[in-house]
């Protein structure tokens, strides 16, 4: 599968979930003390991002 969600630790030393395309890491989370909240960042966003809405605020 091309999308995937990956866990890693950044230079904190805290953990990161990444969201990645391909090679290419399309948006990630804040860092966590644990992997377990990172865990439930990426059910969050498997629960509740098909139904978000979309705000264009750029300026046309």
């Amino acid at each position: 599968m091309a999308h995937r969600f990956e866990i890693r630790k950044n230079k904190k030393g805290e953990f990161v979930a990444y969201f990645c395309h391909n090679a290419e890491t399309m948006f990630w989370t804040e860092g966590y003390a644990s992997k377990t909240s990172a865990k439930n960042a990426i059910a969050s966003i498997l629960k509740n991002g098909p139904g978000a809405e979309i705000v264009d605020k750029s300026a046309d």
